[in-house]
């Protein structure tokens, strides 16, 4: 009997250390279960999407709304979600832009029906599913914000349109949310001053004016930061900018520091029509839409970055390196600060099993001005080429397919993130049962193998995989070896490898020089090229101890920025980075 008990013991000490613990950072776009589109289902295209999402902690623990997704996400970290499928009303086609607010632990709302005519859904308790709805109907209402105040007065916020500003009218929470106000036309974008509200990729057409979208509205010290978003959903400078008031209905005055929320450059690009949230330990997290647009523009993907307000109330995100991995919410002191865990696979050789042929094509749903090339092949290398548009597309979807990437020397390898591609899927809605199956492999040789994760028997859906080990390996070589995924073709767009490489970091950049122009909105800057550099990281911002907003690129040397405040003071400066690290920023430059 004694031996049984000590070999019981033994068996449950081993589970215990072979189980990882929980993951303490996290990478966008974020790893959920994204629902699939009905947009497009007439032209028999099929794709993920997740957009707009608007995120509020209840008792203790948070709620995200996500754009026509047929439910909802729990969470009790901001960073790990479960979807709950509404059991009783809920909007028919997924709720569309929606708003959501928490009022006093007592009531959780939330709205945002399509049609722009809605009633205002409530639940005491959502982890169950259960809404009622308000009998009263608000109308022409899209991307509405539902703001209610300490002192008990509610607000109604909206727009989506590149004509009509951001408005917003009183409500009677006490009688149905009736409207108790008149209509308060509140802000709207203005090109000839905001460089970033210019619609197009890089801010670049001039022909069509900017959308405001996606209101939300934050408290913060008696202050009232009225957050929207600009200029277009698909391209890569979507953003989230702010007014700020001392009354909800305003006057509002554009912030300094704009846009609050800016990802133009990197793997996927976009962080715009986001929403504010307080965590339980004070701090703020914002959540964004990231823009994915290869099979159509509404392809998206959701995003996570922590959010300040500085000495001034100056709100801002930290953008920089974002979608590398950082540490997550749970990490309180940490903030969301950048782990350091730069990527090791960018560029380097890729093997792999077989590759279907494929040729070029388009993205639909783009003016043929702002139509991107989606893919000019399958081949492996597309899993290292840092562009979610993208990907290798193997022969089958079995056992046998696998794809290897060679990091050409040995380093430490702390996370990797597997990201799927939507190659002729044919789903629609949210799919139950879905499932991606395989095992990440690494060696120091390329004959010798050792696990890295082993999902081969996963029921898991994560189309966008992030995957922190318990501890760094060392490797040179990284390999997927697929079981099998539900769709039916075996597509991934990247295999991000983070880590740490054992050379040197680049040197610092010299011989920056910048050109304003275009009444101060744009700037050509230009610098030296810095031997063994994968690429860098431009800073910018309105104080020399301001410098909010950054824009990562590789291989360039050169930016032009077109998203800059007419007659606005800019500090700049540039640092470059590798799979080593990162070197000493440059001297900062003052533009006028």
């Amino acid at each position: 009997m004694k031996k049984l008990v000590v070999f019981i013991a033994m068996i449950a000490l081993a589970a215990c250390n072979s189980v990882q613990p929980a993951q303490n950072t996290y990478c966008n776009p974020l790893d959920i279960d994204y629902a699939y589109m009905v947009y497009n289902s007439d032209r028999n295209l099929s794709y993920r999407s997740g957009a707009d999402p608007a995120v509020v902690e209840f008792r203790g623990e948070y709620y995200m709304f996500v754009t026509r997704s047929h439910g909802y996400w729990h969470s009790t970290d901001l960073v790990d979600w479960t979807f709950i499928r509404p059991k009783s009303i809920w909007y028919p086609q997924g709720c569309n832009a929606p708003a959501a607010h928490n009022y006093k632990d007592s009531l959780l709302y939330v709205t945002g029906d399509p049609s722009g005519s809605m009633s205002i859904l409530y639940s005491d308790d959502p982890k169950s599913g259960v809404w009622e709805a308000v009998p009263a109907i608000l109308h022409d209402l899209q991307d509405p914000d539902l703001f209610i105040d300490d002192d008990g007065q509610a607000y109604m916020f909206w727009g989506s349109s590149n004509f009509y500003p951001v408005r917003g009218k009183k409500l009677n929470m006490k009688d149905r949310f009736l409207v108790e106000s008149e209509t308060f036309e509140l802000f709207n974008t203005d090109s000839t001053a905001h460089g970033w509200e210019r619609f197009g990729e890089n801010h670049s057409d001039r022909n069509i004016r900017a959308y405001i979208e996606g209101a939300w509205m934050t408290k913060h010290n008696g202050k009232y930061y009225m957050q929207y978003g600009a200029p277009g959903t698909e391209f890569n400078v979507y953003g989230d900018g702010v007014y700020v008031a001392d009354n909800p209905m305003g006057p509002y005055e554009y912030q300094v520091h704009n846009p609050v929320s800016y990802k133009p450059g990197g793997f996927m690009n976009g962080a715009g029509h986001g929403s504010t949230v307080l965590d339980l330990n004070g701090n703020y997290w914002h959540f964004a839409t990231m823009s994915l647009s290869a099979i159509v523009n509404w392809e998206r993907r959701i995003c996570l970055y922590p959010t300040f307000f500085d000495e001034d109330g100056i709100m801002y995100c930290d953008n920089e390196y974002g979608d590398y991995p950082h540490y997550a919410p749970s990490q309180k002191d940490k903030k969301g600060a950048f782990t350091g865990w730069m990527l090791l696979s960018y560029g380097k050789p890729v093997t792999a099993s077989s590759y279907a042929e494929g040729a070029a094509k388009k993205a639909e749903g783009f003016s043929d001005a702002n139509r991107p090339v989606v893919s000019l092949d399958f081949k492996p290398k597309n899993i290292v080429d840092e562009n979610c548009k993208t990907y290798w597309l193997a022969e089958n979807n079995d056992a046998n397919e696998w794809v290897c990437i060679d990091l050409e020397e040995e380093s430490d390898v702390y996370a990797l993130q597997i990201n799927y591609f939507d190659h002729e899927t044919q789903f629609y809605n949210k799919v139950d049962g879905l499932r991606q199956r395989y095992v990440l492999e690494g060696s120091s040789d390329g004959t010798n193998w050792f696990v890295l994760e082993d999902r081969s028997s996963s029921d898991k859906d994560a189309p966008n995989a992030y995957i922190q080990l318990a501890k760094p390996k060392a490797a040179r070589y990284v390999r997927y070896r697929n079981i099998s995924v539900s769709s039916p073709y075996l597509a991934i767009s990247d295999i991000r490898v983070f880590g740490k490489g054992r050379g040197e970091v680049p040197a610092q950049v010299q011989g920056l020089t910048a050109r304003r122009y275009d009444n101060g909105k744009s700037v050509d800057l230009r610098w030296a090229v810095v031997e063994g550099a994968q690429g860098y990281n431009v800073r910018w911002g309105i104080a020399e101890d301001k410098l909010y907003s950054s824009w990562l690129l590789y291989d360039k040397n050169e930016l032009t920025l077109g998203c800059l405040m007419k007659g606005q003071e800019y500090y700049i400066q540039v640092e470059a980075f590798n799979a080593n690290g990162i070197s000493q920023v440059s001297e900062t430059i003052r533009l006028q």
